[in-house]
């Protein structure tokens, strides 16, 4: 996924995934379609009922999601590789998957040679291909726990607020990038930890909290639709 021509830049654009970039919750877009192509579409909405329990009982995003990646335990990694690979190649034909203007803004940081970093609490499953098709150059995101290449159901730390942050900080740090001329997307407050360490910070979508966030930080929100002068100025510069 590494593209060699881009991967010395010092300017990076952060993109949030669900919400930012698509249009789709991709975890359980994705878990709808693994447990299609194993005869078990039945048993999505039982788990779909099982975490959303545990949020209405309090659980947190952290003990949400490591409940999640535990439904993948015993699957191999190789499988769910080829099953996003088919997932995403049928997603991405469908209308309104990818949310236009982040997907300009996207490939307009392609074009200006940033680094173009995708950030997620999803996992490589359904993010590979998506970063692939971007053109995307790191992939920030959960990593299932795997042994002798097998998911065995845990998860560490999921990328999910703070944990972006510091993968942001460390990623900095590791590619000497300026992170007060980078960029970055998000759709949900809990984006804003990573967001701010930017210059650059730009919300996408319409969520209340975080329009009311970005007019009190003086954010940039990308409005609906094409913006192929998103990086005019800077560009020029």
């Amino acid at each position: 996924m590494m593209n060699p021509t881009r991967r010395t830049s010092r300017t990076a654009a952060f993109f949030d995934v669900d919400g930012t970039l698509v249009d789709t919750t991709t975890m359980f877009d994705f878990l709808s379609h693994h447990l299609d192509v194993r005869g078990r579409s039945e048993e999505y909405r039982v788990l779909r009922d099982r975490l959303s329990a545990m949020a209405l009982a309090g659980a947190d995003r952290i003990r949400r999601c490591r409940a999640y990646y535990e439904i993948y335990a015993g699957v191999p990694v190789s499988t769910l590789a080829e099953e996003g690979a088919r997932w995403f190649e049928h997603s991405a034909s469908q209308p309104g998957f990818f949310i236009e203007s982040a997907l300009a803004a996207c490939r307009a940081h392609v074009a200006a040679g940033d680094l173009v970093v995708l950030v997620s609490g999803s996992f490589s499953a359904c993010l590979d291909p998506i970063a692939e098709y971007l053109g995307g150059d790191v992939l920030l995101c959960s990593r299932p726990e795997v042994r002798a290449g097998v998911l065995t159901g845990a998860i560490d730390t999921p990328m999910i607020g703070a944990a972006k942050a510091d993968a942001v900080r460390h990623l900095a740090g590791r590619r000497g990038l300026d992170l007060e001329q980078s960029y970055a997307y998000g759709d949900h407050i809990s984006d804003a930890l990573y967001m701010e360490l930017v210059g650059h910070p730009v919300v996408v979508g319409g969520d209340t909290e975080m329009a009311g966030h970005a007019a009190r930080h003086g954010w940039r929100r990308l409005a609906e639709g094409p913006q192929p002068d998103l990086l005019t100025d800077r560009i020029r510069s």
